[in-house]
């Protein structure tokens, strides 16, 4: 006798079919925004720049890497709302709206950006459709790229600098140790996105 697909049981059935998908996506968000909350413990900072070196970009393009674009939207976004409600895991462990007015303010809002284009590219994780590796490499650095774009404007507009002098405090400084961080995250990506999928496809 032939075992039925999800898409051959009635409506109310196959609903059943989608709920542990729910929750499985919903826990993976969930543990990708605690993840990259953890990375504020990681903050160096730097004496020409008002941004600090931090891990939390790490971590939101692995969420994008890993769980594709609304996966990785919905991680950062949950990070960035407890940011915003007040709870510490911005740079320096704070937290507060204030933030997202700040000369880093535009790094949270590239977060998100980064996460979600990178996860658009690479797409959501699925066992019969593997994510080659050029994909994800491309993901990595169109991500930490795009990251720089809210954040250096408004680092201008907040510090009133040049575009050079904004380049320099946010940009510049950075984008070695961000690479290094590219590296380490098509790394990890490269090995999490099939258990991922067999999880969503189970």
């Amino acid at each position: 006798m032939r075992n039925k697909s999800p898409k051959e049981y009635p409506l109310e059935v196959q609903g059943s079919f989608s709920r542990p998908k729910t929750i499985v996506k919903l826990t993976l968000s969930a543990l990708f925004a605690a993840l990259t909350a953890a990375g504020t413990f990681i903050s160096i900072p730097l004496p020409l720049s008002p941004v600090p070196i931090v891990l939390q970009n790490l971590f939101a393009l692995l969420a994008g890497l890993v769980l594709g674009p609304l996966g990785g939207a919905g991680a950062v976004g949950l990070y960035l709302l407890a940011g915003a409600i007040g709870v510490p895991v911005f740079a320096g462990a704070s937290g507060g709206f204030v933030h997202f007015l700040g000369p880093t303010g535009g790094f949270l809002f590239g977060y998100l950006l980064m996460a979600t284009v990178a996860g658009f590219i690479v797409g959501t994780p699925h066992a019969a459709r593997p994510c080659p590796s050029w994909r994800i490499v491309l993901a990595t650095a169109v991500g930490i790229l795009l990251q720089y774009i809210p954040g250096v404007i408004q680092l201008k507009l907040v510090i009133a600098d040049s575009w050079p002098g904004a380049l320099a405090k946010g940009f510049l400084p950075f984008i070695i140790g961000d690479g290094i961080k590219g590296v380490v995250a098509v790394l990890i990506a490269s090995r999490l996105r099939h258990p991922v999928a067999d999880h969503l496809d189970a």
